[in-house]
Formats: structure tokens, C-alpha cells, sequence
């Protein structure tokens, strides 16, 4: 019965254990601080805070298209949406923000 109790709880916390050591080492980064690439085809309102908390914000819209600037890396882009989705995103020159 001991023995039955033990191999109870040890298997789910050498489960939690993996699970916690797999989640931090294979997480993949979304964009940087200097590119917002990688956000293309995301959801635009699922994907827009991630966008803020990278340091963006946004500084002009020209129709369909905002223009996000990080004011500590200097970065620039010019996202656009289509559908609900970021359908094309451009890095630029800072002075284009």
C-alpha cells in the first residue's frame, strides 16, 4: 500500500517537473524589441499587446496601416491589416514613424 502511495505521487511530479523544464527551453520568442516580423499573420487583436509589450506603440495610421515606434530602440514598422490579421508588416527607417 506504501509503495502504491509513493508511485502516486511521484509520477505526477516528475510529470510537472518535465513539463516545467520543457515549457522554458523550447518557448519560441514572438518579435523584438527592433522586429515585429514574425507577427505577420497573427491575429491583430490577440497580437497587439504582445506589440505593446515589446515597447511599441502606435504613432500614425494611414488608412489600413499603423505605424508602431519603440522609442527606447529607435525601430519602426508599418503594419498592416486585412481580415482581422496582420497581413503585411515592414520594418522602416525611424524617421518614417
Amino acid at each position: 500500500m506504501l509503495k502504491m502511495r509513493t508511485t502516486a505521487i511521484a509520477i505526477p511530479l516528475f510529470l510537472l517537473a518535465a513539463c516545467d523544464e520543457g515549457a522554458t527551453s523550447s518557448a519560441p520568442a514572438v518579435g523584438s524589441t527592433t522586429d515585429l516580423t514574425p507577427f505577420q499573420g497573427a491575429r491583430a487583436g490577440q497580437a497587439e499587446l504582445g506589440i505593446q509589450n515589446l515597447g511599441y506603440e502606435i504613432i500614425r495610421n494611414d488608412g489600413l496601416t499603423n505605424y508602431w515606434f519603440n522609442r527606447e530602440t529607435g525601430a519602426c514598422a508599418a503594419v498592416t491589416t486585412s481580415e482581422g490579421r496582420y497581413s503585411n508588416i515592414v520594418m522602416l527607417p525611424a524617421d518614417d514613424c
